[in-house]
Parts: C-alpha cells; sequence; structure tokens
C-alpha cells in the first residue's frame, strides 16, 4: 500500500513556512528531516513522529498511539498514531508539535 497522499499534504500544511525541513522518500513513505534529523513522516496511512521515549511512553497511553514498529522490531521514542487519532487538524498539529520540540533537541546534523 502506498502512502496516504492526503495524509502527507496536510503534515505539509503544518509545516509549511518553518525552517529547516526537508522532504524526503524513506521506507516506503514519505518523512520530513529538521536540521538533518528524522521528524515526522507518513507511513501507510499512520503518522510517523519522532517523539523520544519519556514523551513515547506517555503517549503510548492513548488510544491510537502505538510504538513505531514496521520491521518487526520497535523503534524506542518512536511513535504511530492511526488515521483515527490524526483525522482532525488539532489532532495533527499537537503530534507534530511534540514531534519538532524533541528533534529541536538534537545536534544538526
Amino acid at each position: 500500500m502506498p502512502y496516504d497522499c492526503g495524509l502527507a499534504e496536510r503534515l505539509e500544511d503544518v509545516l509549511e513556512g518553518r525552517a529547516g525541513f526537508q522532504e524526503k522518500k524513506m521506507f516506503g513513505g514519505i518523512g520530513w528531516m529538521l536540521n538533518g534529523n528524522m521528524c515526522v513522516g507518513v507511513y501507510k496511512d499512520w503518522l510517523i513522529t519522532r517523539v523520544g521515549e519519556p514523551a513515547g511512553t506517555k503517549l503510548f497511553k492513548e488510544k491510537h498511539v502505538k510504538p513505531m514498529d514496521i520491521t518487526g522490531k520497535p523503534m524506542k521514542g518512536w511513535a504511530m498514531i492511526a488515521p483515527e487519532g490524526v483525522a482532525q487538524d488539532a489532532d495533527l498539529q499537537r503530534h507534530t508539535e511534540l514531534a519538532i520540540a524533541f528533534v529541536k533537541t538534537l545536534p544538526r546534523k
């Protein structure tokens, strides 16, 4: 299944005009790098976010969120949000902002 282009467009709208972002095709989907670090993306119809381990642990308690696992091995500090969890623009914005806040703490690549 190709990635959800509608979700990718909505994510582009959230990121529009922000400095440091670069779009990149990856893992059969699309992702956005912030200052050279992977930040957010779309895999199939899931939003992928890099939030770090402490925030991830808290986030995984939400109904439509799970650890990122596209290879059979969960990635620490990464979350996958089901379509129902980002159906509203405010939810997409919230999840994206969490990822941006975390990735801004990482050294530039």
